[in-house]
């Protein structure tokens, strides 16, 4: 296929906010969310605002943040927090996992953050009730969200300390500069009129037609012409940064039957293992490409003050390959079909107290996995609590599998990638066998206003998640490891 060539003026248009550049989707919706695009000064003039909070907190004697959220608002402050030290320890919670959420420490002096654009979904809904429960502070909790959200209304009535009104033409995804990232960085210690100047350096100083356009078209070209596994090696202090890149691409682009597979965390390979649909993103001084001669972009992030730049950097980029790819990136029409079966499900427990009837798994994942081609893709689905010990287990599955089959395998941990790679799951090529795995946790508790359990609440994730995928004809493995996953994971080959 020949190469696909943007306009001349697209990066004019692009910064003019011009959403006839992504004709697949409606225009009126696109230029809904292109705020992104120049929220950069509207975030400087906050700045006063941001601060002064951040100075009541410390000076109320907080000791520790907990940022409650799901996918575009928690990616960005996962990769702060890892990258940021010096202010208050930031622990995000994105996980429905029983021994998730009862891990997380309720003191008197522990600030929530409930971060939620729409102000409807289910995980932040369900982790605001818990620990408000627990904390009965309403001056411990703060909001931030869409304006006329649901979630703005509830706040103000319960009286949070604080409720941060976003921008509501910004997608999740895209709100890494927004308030979603930087209030949270701000209370981590970072200098934030620093971080966004730097970001607002790098936007002047590509007006044109520069690096992250051209990273986008040549990713939706390669892409058109089967190259559309976008492998992210990162060096260890950045490997958050890859799951942040993760959703932004897979989310953006997998849609429509086509799309960019993006994966992160993969152990690096012998050249032998990868195939020939591989372009690589390497993140990080050093980091180099394991196949000599592949198609690749680096970054040399060093400063973590180099992070906004470089959010913006791939933004541009997978906004551009959706031009390419003639999608809509800016829309996750896949992502509500999980919900909507879990939604069912828990209405099911709520009618009966239980959840409903699992089919038992009569194959073995070698089985399973015998029909895996060149150019398909496996997708390790962990509905469990992520702990060293599993995490080593589950990467050492996710290379076997690798090695022995030659094609790109992800690893997800649920819910999470739910509102990350889910909707390429199911809205991207049909190329994907998807190993779900669940288990029984030794500890469990209620959530205030439903029936459901936390347990039961993941299961039904878990199970909404499996029956989407076999609607739109995916192939689903999935495995129950009872009360010790880790022991119970199956061995490959």
């Amino acid at each position: 296929m020949n190469p696909k060539t943007l306009p001349n003026n697209f990066a004019a248009r692009f910064w003019a906010k011009d959403p006839t550049l992504w004709p697949a989707g409606d225009a009126d919706a696109v230029a809904g969310m292109l705020g992104w695009i120049d929220v950069l000064p509207k975030m400087i003039e906050r700045i006063d605002e941001i601060e002064e909070f951040v100075a009541s907190v410390r000076e109320d004697g907080f000791t520790q943040v907990v940022l409650c959220g799901m996918g575009g608002s928690s990616l960005a402050p996962l990769v702060l927090a890892n990258a940021f030290k010096g202010g208050l320890p930031l622990h995000v919670l994105d996980s429905t996992h029983p021994e998730d959420v009862l891990a997380v420490n309720v003191t008197p002096t522990t600030l929530f953050i409930v971060a939620s654009k729409s102000g409807s979904t289910a995980e932040p809904t369900a982790f605001a009730n818990y620990f408000f429960a627990k904390a009965a502070n309403p001056n411990q909790f703060v909001a931030i969200t869409d304006p006329g959200s649901p979630f703005q209304s509830s706040a103000e009535g319960l009286g949070y300390r604080k409720v941060f009104l976003n921008y509501a033409d910004i997608g999740g995804r895209f709100s890494a500069l927004s308030l979603f990232g930087i209030v949270p960085a701000a209370l981590l210690g970072v200098d934030v009129r620093r971080f966004l100047t730097a970001a607002l350096d790098y936007l002047e100083a590509n007006q044109d037609f520069s690096e992250p356009f051209q990273l986008g078209e040549e990713l939706g070209n390669l892409a058109l012409n089967g190259v559309n596994k976008l492998t992210i090696l990162t060096t260890s202090e950045w490997a958050t940064f890859g799951l942040w890149l993760e959703q932004l691409v897979a989310e953006s682009t997998g849609k429509l039957g086509k799309g960019i597979l993006p994966i992160a965390g993969e152990p690096v390979g012998a050249p032998e293992a990868y195939g020939q649909d591989r372009f690589f993103a390497l993140i990080g001084d050093g980091v180099e490409a394991p196949v000599a001669g592949a198609p690749s972009t680096g970054s040399d992030l060093k400063d973590p003050y180099q992070l906004g730049a470089e959010f913006l950097r791939w933004e541009i980029a997978t906004a551009t390959a959706g031009a390419v790819l003639e999608i809509n990136p800016f829309d996750q029409p896949n992502v509500q079909e999980s919900k909507d079966v879990t939604k069912k499900i828990l209405a099911e427990i709520e009618a009966t107290g239980d959840l409903p009837a699992i089919p038992a798994e009569h194959r073995s994942l070698a089985e399973f996995l015998a029909d895996v081609a060149p150019g398909d893709y496996v997708a390790i689905q962990a509905y469990l609590h992520e702990t060293p010990e599993l995490h080593a287990h589950l990467t050492a599955l996710q290379a076997a599998i690798r090695d022995a089959k030659h094609v790109p395998v992800t690893l997800g941990y649920g819910p999470r990638f739910l509102h990350s790679t889910g909707q390429f799951h199911k809205g991207g090529p049909n190329v994907g066998h998807f190993v779900q795995f669940f288990d029984d946790p030794a500890a469990d508790d209620a959530i205030p206003g439903q029936k459901a359990t936390w347990r039961q609440f993941v299961r039904a994730q878990a199970l909404g998640d499996a029956e989407a995928l076999r609607a739109k004809d995916r192939r689903v493995f999935a495995l129950d490891l009872g009360s010790d996953p880790t022991g119970n994971l199956p061995i490959f080959p």
